[in-house]
């Protein structure tokens, strides 16, 4: 059985990140999890929808314009939706519009002066984890501040990680990919990020899923019913509820420190 590395060396030039799809009668760009996800992002434009796309995210819809189309303001009563706004006056006006006609949950920015489109993946997942309940600004367009009372996942024993899912988690970190993982932690296949969840659905066997990603709901109730034992990731989704025949490991606590 090849190793990550091995895999990693011949497939690597060859996965796409995935493709932008389209979304209710307008049209809308929007990540291909968006129609399945409990859990999802409102933002401005296309470009942002493909770049939290490279960042694992895929629960995504884009405004496309200052005006709220309908198929945002229908969405968002389904679903928990959070703004993921630019961090400038633009952003603010979005802002101020979305609280007045649709049903978001949380609102989370780009620093101040920055467009979702252009931040990296650490600061978009700071923007993330910093997201405030719309009830909390008051309607006010300000850049949201650290909420004090932010959901984490419930705190468990200290585990140990075999080394083999420690360096495979070391290889995935900036590829957006994943790995999955037998009993044995040998290597059953090596794909994007963008094809987990359905991938997770078909093969069987798979012990361990490995990926540079987001742990949603989504993925932990597919690992549930899949007896999938051990999922891990660069992070964990706030929104996560945890199943108990699963164990949720993000990247920090599966890498060693150097």
């Amino acid at each position: 059985m090849p190793s990550v590395d091995e895999v990693y060396k011949e497939i690597s030039g060859t996965m796409k990140v995935g493709k932008v799809e389209k979304y209710g009668p307008e049209n809308l760009p929007a990540g291909p999890a968006l129609q399945e996800s409990k859990e999802i992002y409102v933002v401005e434009g296309r470009a942002d929808i493909i770049n939290l796309m490279r960042c694992g995210i895929f629960n995504t819809v884009a405004l496309e314009g200052a005006k709220v189309p309908d198929s945002i303001r229908k969405i968002t009563k389904e679903k928990v939706a959070t703004a993921l706004l630019d961090g400038d006056r633009g952003g603010d006006l979005i802002l101020k519009e979305l609280i007045q006609v649709t049903n978001i949950k949380f609102v989370g920015r780009a620093p101040r002066g920055k467009e979702i489109e252009e931040c990296n993946c650490k600061e978009i997942s700071e923007a993330i984890d910093n997201k405030v309940l719309v009830s909390e600004i008051s309607g006010k367009p300000t850049p949201p501040t650290p909420h004090p009372k932010k959901i984490t996942i419930p705190e468990r024993a200290k585990i140990e990680i075999p080394d083999t899912i420690s360096q495979a988690a070391k290889a995935l970190v900036g590829t957006f990919e994943a790995v999955l993982l037998n009993e044995k932690l040998e290597l059953i296949e090596r794909l994007p990020v963008s094809q987990l969840a359905e991938k997770l659905q078909q093969v069987a066997g798979v012990d361990t899923a490995v990926f540079d990603g987001i742990i949603t709901q989504r993925i932990v109730d597919i690992a549930g019913d899949k007896n999938i034992r051990r999922i891990v990731a660069s992070r964990i989704s706030e929104a996560v509820k945890p199943v108990l025949n699963v164990e949720l490991i993000t990247f920090k606590d599966a890498i060693p420190a150097a």
